[in-house]
């Protein structure tokens, strides 16, 4: 895809979302259960939709909520819900449609005090911290869970919501299909069975605990990273929260733990209209995006590492001087290598986790430090259980997500965690003297060079149901850019689930192919430890296999 002309430039007027129709056809359009694109549809991060085109409106939120409540009470669960949301236009219109289904069903609900915004991994950290305070014969009445209200680093227009069970983390596969089932049966009914009371009710009946979640968080960040060691070596940090929801955060960081902390940029608007384009021309808060993140990039030279997060503070962007954005496969590997390093207390037994279309430079990390690789498919559900009964060190995406343990071994949270990177990245360079563009350097000089890159393609319904039968059958390839093909998988190695597509590894490199859950197009994701060149020549040779076998046609 090329590169749109305005590519990292500053957003103009006639870039920016009308918030006022936003927000009226959030409240006055009913969706089409007809329209397939107006359905309930909880893809890997739950539901997102945009207002103007009927796919995430006030009645979306009211059966998504009933639907989570109807879970909730088929599993017992009747202890608090913690409910967060960022800072796009509709999670505040949606936040106050959840609470009036939630309050209308006396569920107990706690929120960040004033309304305030509350990052994914606050919620997490606090659904963890609850349940590990119940007692060890803990029942499900008494247990706690969350919802998030945000659509991640999409544009200003959309909206998200997704659920959190009494783990913490991402809803699995069964639990989000439960859901997305029960909801799109009250939009069927008209919403007949969905319990709602008016907000101004609502508010005032007492089910509402308002409180500091950031205190809790930020006092036990200590537990995690190593906060000491960032301000003995006077680390000077710049952080563009590119307008999300941990902004108030920040501040609070540096004064508890003393370090130096400058926020370049503490604009909050629903419009995002600060924003550099994307490389679509379209406004996105994607933290690990060199145009997105242009605006940030500028003060590179003026502190020692920069940080950037999207709006629900799950994904990290990790600026080095001179070298500019870190690839996030490549900090995976450096965050990887260091915490194995300088984590005493991590037992042995530990495994590492990455998705399937992560960076093979970290096999070979974990390797070197005699770790077991867990590989699964794309989705962070996957290392939710790892993550919450500590079997699982480190879990993260190519897609600039992760979370990993406590110093002590014990569990963190259990969602990704852009804070906790970010401040990762700082204690590196505060420990070894290196920030971690030049660390993975010197990872690359000891393993080899890993040549990685990602390229989407449109794709219709019945294209995208094909990808279902892929195999190395329908394959029907021996060689990937002149090398033998070693194997064809289907299955992701570490845990056996489903890929939702397919892998193809040879020696000196691989590829992966996988429809979206969210957009009408197929990603093909390709790794060379030979060169640029290979690795075109894989993403050719990908191509052209999967659009052959996407057809049903021999090679």
């Amino acid at each position: 895809m090329a590169i749109h002309e305005r590519a990292g430039k500053r957003a103009m007027q006639k870039d920016l979302v009308n918030i006022p129709r936003l927000m009226s056809h959030y409240y006055r359009i009913v969706p089409n259960c007809d329209d397939p694109a107006q359905r309930v549809c909880f893809g890997t991060s739950g539901h997102r939709g945009c207002s103007f085109n009927g796919s995430f409106n006030q009645n979306h939120i009211w059966a998504i909520t009933q639907a989570v409540v109807d879970y909730r009470q088929s599993q017992g669960i009747e202890g608090s819900l913690y409910l967060g949301m960022d800072t796009h236009a509709l999670s505040e219109a949606a936040y106050i449609s959840a609470i009036e289904v939630l309050l209308a069903n006396n569920v107990k609900v706690v929120v960040q005090e004033s309304q305030g915004f509350t990052p994914t991994p606050v919620i997490s950290h606090a659904i963890v911290s609850a349940n590990r305070n119940v007692t060890a014969n803990r029942k499900a009445a008494e247990l706690s869970d969350g919802i998030i209200i945000t659509p991640s680093h999409n544009p200003p227009q959309d909206g998200g919501i997704k659920y959190n069970p009494p783990h913490g983390g991402p809803a699995e596969g069964e639990i989000t299909a439960w859901i997305e089932q029960r909801a799109n049966d009250y939009l069927k009914a008209q919403l007949e069975g969905v319990r709602k009371l008016n907000y101004g009710v609502a508010a005032s009946i007492g089910l509402i605990k308002e409180t500091d979640l950031i205190e809790p968080y930020v006092g036990d960040l200590a537990s995690v990273v190593n906060m000491q060691a960032i301000k003995d070596a006077g680390i000077r940090i710049g952080v563009d929260p590119l307008g999300g929801s941990g902004i108030h955060y920040w501040p609070h960081i540096a004064h508890r733990y003393g370090v130096n902390i400058t926020v370049v940029n503490d604009r909050v608007d629903p419009s995002f209209g600060f924003m550099p384009l994307d490389k679509d021309g379209k406004i996105r808060m994607d933290c690990s995006s060199p145009f997105a993140m242009a605006g940030l990039l500028k003060h590179m030279d003026e502190f020692d590492i920069c940080l950037g997060n999207d709006p629900d503070y799950d994904r990290h962007g990790i600026v080095c001087p001179e070298t500019g954005l870190m690839d996030p496969n490549h900090f995976l590997a450096v965050a990887i290598d260091y915490l194995l390093e300088h984590r005493p207390d991590w037992p042995q037994t530990l495994q590492i986790g990455k998705t399937l279309v992560s960076s093979g430079m970290i096999d070979k990390i974990v390797a070197s430090h005699g770790r077991k690789l867990c590989e699964v498919p794309v989705g962070f559900k996957w290392f939710v259980s790892g993550l919450s009964d500590a079997s699982l060190a480190f879990g993260g995406e190519e897609s600039a997500g992760a979370a990993f343990l406590r110093r002590d071994g014990t569990t963190w949270c259990t969602d990704k965690d852009g804070f906790i990177l970010g401040l990762l990245a700082a204690e590196i360079l505060a420990v070894t003297g290196k920030n971690p563009a030049e660390r993975y350097a010197e990872l690359a000089a000891i393993h080899g060079h890993c040549f990685y890159k990602r390229i989407d393609s449109p794709i219709n319904a019945k294209q995208k149901a094909r990808f279902a039968t892929l195999n190395a059958e329908t394959l029907g390839a021996e060689t990937l850019a002149g090398d033998k093909i070693e194997a064809v998988l289907t299955k992701a190695p570490g845990n056996d689930g489903a890929i939702g597509g397919i892998k193809v590894l040879t020696d000196n490199g691989w590829f992966a192919a996988r429809p979206s859950g969210t957009e009408a197009l197929y990603k093909i994701y390709a790794e060379s430890f030979v060169s640029e060149q290979h690795l075109q020549q894989i993403l050719e040779q990908a191509r052209a296999l999967i659009t052959s076998a996407l057809k049903g046609k021999p090679n």
